[in-house]
């Protein structure tokens, strides 16, 4: 795990506010208290620099913010305040900042307000929910100074600022976790799938992480240094993580079993975050071992936090590493058919899988043929469990430009095939026949990643903090 996520926050107000209103300062002072204690049930570290209500304040604050190195800042709009005093506060920091604009309670009590007598408690009042009144004001000073913001606007115990505010944390943390993941690429592409070939500079320029060209020799070696009770133990763990079919011959457990072992080696060699592959080893007996007993070792690494990719799908393997950040899953997925009966969209895919989505025991199966490879061998057989799913892609245009594609959609019960793959049917909010052709459209490759959850919320957030585009289909 990385470290903790640092997240700076500062209010703002007008100096001359305090001595002329009595126990306003107090009480401002107490909501960003709250605040502070609501983000860090987060889990976040937060770094409070208090009340900027002067410039010489908005400097000192940057100061601190700079000094802690963090990953994100909240404004806390307070009340009133001169745009002179944020404006060198936000111009001294490198990170994203969230203007929180935030009113106290949903609404002023009108009745208690107006029955106050004394103008002056009335202005005070009033101005503990002034919030909005400088919300134009820094959007306009911001715009005009080309600094990068991002609002929300509610009150303060409001459960839709709260997912907002999760949100934001969430993407910074995936951000954080892509810069710092190690993507192994071994072997080649699937031949003849164009839309899969990837440009891996323009991913490490847009996410920030590391890819590691990987030979599948390296694996061959490492497997033939397995000893006999590295392969009784993995082939337990096997038993612990799988529904294994009695079907499964000896001779496929222990093969898989060797290979496991030595993925998870290459995995701690090379520190790696995400792995996507493609072999065939034709001609090459030892190798062609290998490539047919993959599938069960690599679902066990997608199912550690280590997702996998089949078909060298780089893109992908990018998708899967964001959804599983989001703790949501992330399983290798491409469209399967459509059911116009049930306007129902069916998505699976041979390969790895994702523990954290299936809808009960992953299954371990024999296969008597791998479509469209060579040989046979073990493969995994689940359905991701019933309910609200994002599916994400990573697409990379003509223009060279990544953007993140996602939908939201749900995970339904019905009839799927049981072809030893992982299997499912989605309703989208769309029809099926428009949600494939809006999909396709905006150009992905063929495969998806699958998540539980709504989460494109969080993961456009990733791409605005990450200056990458992003697009939703629904």
């Amino acid at each position: 795990m990385l470290g903790r996520i640092k997240i700076g926050l500062f209010g703002i107000g007008l100096d001359t506010y305090w001595g002329q209103f009595e126990g306003l300062l107090d009480k401002l002072t107490l909501y960003q208290d709250r605040i502070k204690d609501r983000l860090e049930k987060t889990g976040v570290e937060v770094i409070n620099a208090g009340m900027v209500d002067t410039v010489d304040k908005a400097v000192s604050a940057a100061g601190l913010f700079n000094r802690n190195s963090v990953d994100l800042v909240f404004l806390n709009i307070s009340t009133y305040a001169l745009s002179h005093t944020v404006l060198p506060l936000i111009q001294r920091i490198s990170c994203p900042v969230i203007v929180l604009n935030l009113q106290p309670t949903k609404a002023i009590d009108y009745e208690k307000f107006n029955s106050m007598g004394d103008r002056g408690k009335m202005t005070g009042a009033w101005l503990s929910y002034c919030q909005s009144c400088v919300t134009p004001e820094l959007a306009s000073v911001f715009n005009r100074a080309g600094i990068s913001y991002h609002l929300i606007t509610g009150y303060l115990e409001e459960e839709y600022v709260w997912n907002g505010v999760n949100d934001w944390i969430d993407a910074c943390s995936v951000r954080n976790t892509m810069k710092n993941c190690r993507v192994g690429v071994m072997g080649h592409y699937y031949n003849g799938m164009l839309d899969v070939y990837s440009d891996i500079t323009l991913l490490a320029a847009a996410f920030g992480s590391h890819f590691e060209l990987l030979e599948f020799g390296t694996l061959k070696n490492l497997r033939e240094k397995v000893s006999d009770d590295d392969v009784n133990s993995k082939i337990r763990q096997f038993r612990d993580w799988f529904d294994v079919s009695e079907e499964c011959s000896k001779e496929d457990m222990e093969q898989a079993a060797l290979t496991s072992v030595a993925l998870d080696r290459m995995a701690e060699k090379f520190r790696l975050g995400a792995l996507a592959y493609y072999y065939e080893g034709e001609g090459d007996p030892a190798y062609e071992k290998i490539v047919t007993t993959l599938i069960p070792g690599m679902t066990l690494l997608t199912g550690s936090n280590i997702p996998v990719a089949g078909e060298c799908e780089v893109k992908n393997v990018l998708a899967m590493k964001i959804m599983d950040a989001l703790n949501t899953g992330g399983s290798f997925s491409e469209f399967y058919g459509l059911d116009f009966n049930d306007d129902i969209v069916l998505m699976g895919h041979d390969g790895p899988a994702h523990f954290k989505i299936a809808g009960g025991k992953v299954r371990l199966v024999p296969l008597p043929v791998f479509h469209g490879k060579p040989g046979k061998g073990l493969s995994i057989q689940m359905k991701v469990a019933n309910g609200p799913v994002t599916i994400l892609s990573v697409c990379q245009g003509g223009d060279g430009k990544v953007t993140l594609l996602t939908a939201e959609g749900e995970s339904v019960e019905g009839p799927t095939l049981q072809i030893g793959n992982t299997n499912s049917r989605y309703k989208f909010p769309i029809p099926a026949r428009e949600f494939i052709d809006n999909w396709s459209k905006a150009g992905p490759s063929h495969h998806c990643a699958i998540g539980v959850g709504k989460r494109a919320s969080a993961i456009e957030k990733l791409a605005q903090i990450s200056g990458i585009e992003f697009r939703r289909i629904c």
